[in-house]
């Protein structure tokens, strides 16, 4: 009984763990995909976000759940393991697109 008892408590914990949440109704403009040379972010209405970032030392790709925004910045991630980019430029019309900066590199949206 007790190892039942157990198992539930660690497919409990599992389960919140992989929890996110939707982007707030304030956030709506980071909704999309965005891109420039050398990083892109998709960010869903459902809280799912990818990051793909390539550099000198390769391509990495990150894709976890939003755990919130503080400011402009945001944050994903699964439980302990988190990370948080910053925004210097949040989602603004520049010449007709939709431009934010993040981590120091402008994205320009290229889909919603």
């Amino acid at each position: 009984m007790r190892r039942i008892a157990i198992i539930a408590l660690l497919l409990t914990l599992l389960g919140l763990v992989g929890c996110g949440q939707s982007v707030p109704p304030d956030k709506q403009a980071y909704i999309g995909e965005w891109q420039s040379d050398g990083m892109a972010v998709n960010i869903a209405a459902n809280g799912k976000v990818i990051v793909v970032k390539e550099g000198a030392n390769g391509r990495t790709k990150v894709e976890a759940p939003l755990q919130g925004f503080t400011g402009n910045d945001f944050t994903i991630g699964l439980g302990p393991m988190k990370t948080t980019y910053t925004v210097s430029a949040p989602p603004h019309q520049d010449n007709g697109e939709w431009k934010m900066t993040v981590d120091g590199k402008e994205l320009t949206r290229v889909s919603e």
